[in-house]
């Protein structure tokens, strides 16, 4: 549990390393960053949310290597067209492979490993899967721009009929995840190709695809705004803005549909008909890249996470050494319950101190005298509010059922509303 002063507007770069979420060293390089124990305990949560979000909503996960002979680019397009964002290929027994740039090669690969019918469509992949972009200097910032991402990719093969619902099914999945985040999009923008040759040359291609996803945007009802020079170099997307407090934008979420990677890597599904047909490719990213999702969220926040994210979320303070032993046992309890505790005993000072120190915890759980006698904490939650002492298992019960939820409230009481 560590302190961080709070500002009006926060800084990731530094807040981050105050809480001791990550740091870098010139060791590893620029655009490298690390995660430190407490950092890693919001991305493990992170990860776990959308890989369950996932599952429900019909996607498999699969793992595919983070290189890829140059001749996989080169098939995807990336190689013409994206090459300058990649780094170098390196040469191994008479091959050249390269560090991917992206994960979409592989799914079609996965996708065309063995004959598809039909009737498996739509067939959903995601991974939660490293890529590498060779980011100028100059651009690197924290975890908002970095050289080695990880990514919560997927992609959708389905049929033509089937696309717009997939992407409307994806900003839908992109929506529920924002709320359990506590954040909101600043604002959606349908990105279109710009003059100059970085695009694929197809414009009915393009049209087609343009025309699905503005469709898909009008039936949602959200606002969004035309952006010309911001597509992907294969196709248009819709991309979920955020902003900083200085209200600099950046992409977080995504969601696109692609005619030229199917065609590109010849897939084809066997149709009702007995024929050959060519599947629709939707790619999407609900939380994007999960640093540039932790970067927003440390910013949003200021540190104080929703408590299914928070890297400590009880804070147990024996008021003096005889309730040292309820302390460790109540810890150990939350550990069995899958929750993370940590204890703040007396040689870290007087409680009020403790207090503080632990201020950006959701929960604190006070032990005292009366308290350990009777198995009760007095919880003080991060808003300031204080209960009444109650038994730590009703307490520790109804913590795990709001983290188990994804809620933002703080605390909810049978039958009323929550606070934050």
């Amino acid at each position: 549990m560590r302190n961080a002063t709070q500002n009006v507007m926060h800084d990731h770069r530094k807040l981050g390393r105050e809480l001791g979420l990550f740091d870098t060293d010139p060791l590893i390089g620029a655009g490298l960053p690390y995660w430190l124990p407490d950092g890693a305990a919001v991305r493990h949560a992170l990860e776990e949310y959308i890989r369950t979000a996932e599952r429900r909503a019909g996607y498999r996960h699969v793992y595919s290597p983070v290189l890829g002979k140059r001749e996989l680019y080169e098939i995807s397009g990336h190689w013409s067209h994206y090459s300058d964002d990649m780094f170098p290929p390196m040469d191994l027994g008479g091959e050249q492979v390269v560090l991917r740039p992206s994960l979409c090669p592989h799914h079609a690969v996965i996708y065309r490993s063995r004959p598809r019918s039909y009737r498996e469509l739509p067939l959903r992949m995601a991974e939660l899967g490293c890529m590498y972009r060779s980011e100028l200097s100059g651009v690197l910032s924290g975890l908002n721009r970095v050289r080695a991402i990880q990514l919560n990719d997927g992609h959708i093969f389905c049929t033509l009929d089937q696309a717009a619902e997939e992407a409307r099914a994806a900003l839908e999945m992109i929506r529920r995840a924002y709320e359990a985040l506590g954040i909101s999009p600043a604002r959606f923008r349908l990105s279109l190709p710009g003059p100059g040759g970085k695009y694929v040359d197809a414009p009915e291609m393009w049209r087609r695809s343009t025309a699905l996803l503005t469709d898909v945007l009008d039936r949602s009802g959200l606002p969004y705004e035309a952006a010309e020079g911001e597509a992907a170099f294969y196709g248009p997307k819709i991309d979920v803005q955020v902003a900083d407090g200085a209200g600099r934008e950046s992409t977080l979420s995504t969601v696109q549909i692609d005619f030229h990677q199917p065609e590109r890597f010849d897939l084809h599904y066997i149709g009702a008909d007995g024929a050959k047909h060519r599947p629709v490719m939707v790619h999407r990213a609900i939380v994007g890249s999960v640093e540039r999702a932790v970067a927003h969220l440390i910013e949003q926040h200021g540190g104080a996470f929703p408590a299914w994210l928070a890297p400590v979320q009880l804070a147990v303070l024996p008021v003096s050494e005889a309730e040292l032993p309820n302390a460790v046992a109540l810890a150990r309890r939350c550990t069995e319950l899958g929750l993370r505790a940590e204890i703040a005993g007396p040689e870290h000072g007087t409680l009020g101190a403790r207090i503080r120190l632990a201020r950006l915890v959701p929960y604190q759980a006070v032990i005292g005298a009366r308290e350990a006698a009777d198995d009760h904490v007095a919880v003080r939650l991060r808003d300031g509010r204080r209960l009444d002492p109650r038994p730590a298992g009703d307490v520790l019960a109804r913590i795990g059922a709001l983290v188990d939820a994804h809620s933002t409230d703080l605390w909810e009481e049978a039958g009323h509303g929550g606070t934050r």
